[in-house]
């Protein structure tokens, strides 16, 4: 069951949504507009290795705006704290900023419940694309689960500003596992 607006306000003053800073003008019928955080990140060093930390560069977004240019990926962060113990949330681009060609999300629009903090965006445009800092860029949903509960604990919790992934920790992981095992 997706939550209405109201019920996005209600939950958010009852403190079982955490969105901050949180504008009630941005609340639709079924979802909240965020907007673009101030730093870009993009990654300088190819080919990129999913089993170790991969470089990269941070870019701040100027109030005249930056251009993204097509087919590269641009990590960039939502300006609000967002997350919930209660509710599963999920985001994608608003309609209008998908039809201009920029895609926020390549894969990942599903958040997990107990995450708090900035989201991290996978932007990938089809044209080059002026983007600003503060422009409403997106939209989360939140859903009631069903079930049992876990909350998040993953490597992404707290998370400000745009963050690169973390995927080789996963291999880290692994290999350690693997180690006490054949030990």
């Amino acid at each position: 069951m997706i939550l209405t607006g109201p019920e996005i306000i209600h939950n958010c003053r009852l403190g079982k949504i955490i969105i901050d800073p949180f504008l009630p003008e941005n609340c639709n019928p079924n979802s909240y507009n965020f907007r673009l955080g101030s730093v870009l990140r993009v990654y300088d060093e190819f080919p990129l290795d999913p089993k170790r930390p991969n470089k990269y560069v941070d870019l701040p977004v100027p109030p005249e705006g930056f251009v993204l240019e097509p087919h590269r990926l641009y990590l960039g962060h939502t300006m609000e704290v967002m997350g919930s113990r209660y509710f599963a949330p999920t985001f994608a681009a608003r309609s209008s900023v998908a039809r201009l060609g920029l895609f926020i999300n390549l894969s990942a629009s599903l958040g997990d419940i107990g995450f708090i903090g900035q989201w991290t965006l996978q932007l990938f445009t089809i044209h080059p694309l002026r983007v600003y800092a503060g422009m409403k860029i997106g939209q989360i949903m939140w859903w009631k689960p069903q079930g049992t509960i876990r909350l998040y604990e993953g490597k992404y919790q707290g998370s400000s500003g745009p963050q690169s992934t973390l995927i080789y920790k996963d291999f880290e992981r692994k290999d350690a596992q693997d180690g006490r095992r054949s030990a």
